[in-house]
């Protein structure tokens, strides 16, 4: 299911593909669920069991919070919530296929901007925790000759962890539409268990993998 349009803008028509569309999908849905657990949780009383519901919500909560730990230390769960949001998002994204979208991290753009807000927070905790000065020696180690290297590692680190979530979910979307393409009426008999592969499976560990990335890079340049 492809939902596009196309808007003018200073005189030139400009489409908007699905992709992003199904990321604004995306993200009011989360938003509307999040809405829905802050009532929730507001409504509860103390002394009541908790539902079934926030009992789910307060697990993912804790396990987030304890790879949190796990991977940047204890002293760093400030962290959570982003991780916990940067996740959320990735895996409604990633798994938008099962429900006959295409799912938003198949298009390069919102992958980049995810991978840049990594790239971006990375080097703002690097200038703050180890100044400018530190920040640029961190450049020169362990030897002087080795900066243009070390300048070139940081900059690929956005570009693969962009191209490695883009090319996963976008091999997937490829190989799903050319399996229903050869098999016409026969596809519903043959695709469940490839889109369990594909959709299912794929899309939850490239949501663990790039959160865990996002945490690494960030937590190299942590106190």
């Amino acid at each position: 299911m492809k939902i596009e349009f196309t808007v003018n803008l200073f005189g030139r028509s400009m489409l908007i593909p699905d992709t992003v569309v199904n990321m604004y999908i995306v993200v009011i849905l989360l938003l509307i669920f999040a809405a829905i657990v802050n009532r929730k949780v507001k409504e509860v009383n103390a002394d009541d069991k908790p539902s079934n519901f926030l009992n789910v919500i307060e697990m993912a909560v804790e396990a987030v919070d304890n790879l949190v730990k796990q991977t940047m230390g204890e002293k760093h769960v400030r962290f959570a919530p982003y991780i916990f949001a940067l996740m959320a998002f990735l895996l409604f994204a990633n798994l938008f296929g099962l429900v006959g979208f295409t799912p938003p991290t198949s298009d390069y753009s919102v992958t980049l901007a995810l991978a840049l807000v990594t790239f971006t927070l990375t080097q703002f905790y690097g200038l703050k925790n180890k100044g400018f000065g530190g920040y640029l020696k961190s450049f020169t180690e362990p030897m002087a000759f080795l900066t243009p290297l070390n300048i070139i590692g940081e900059i690929a680190n956005p570009v693969s962890l962009s191209f490695r979530l883009f090319g996963n979910i976008l091999s997937g979307v490829i190989i799903m539409g050319l399996i229903y393409q050869a098999l016409g009426l026969f596809a519903p008999l043959i695709a469940p268990p490839l889109h369990a592969y594909f959709d299912l499976f794929a899309g939850v560990l490239q949501t663990f993998i790039f959160a865990m990335l996002t945490m690494i890079f960030i937590g190299g340049n942590l106190d």
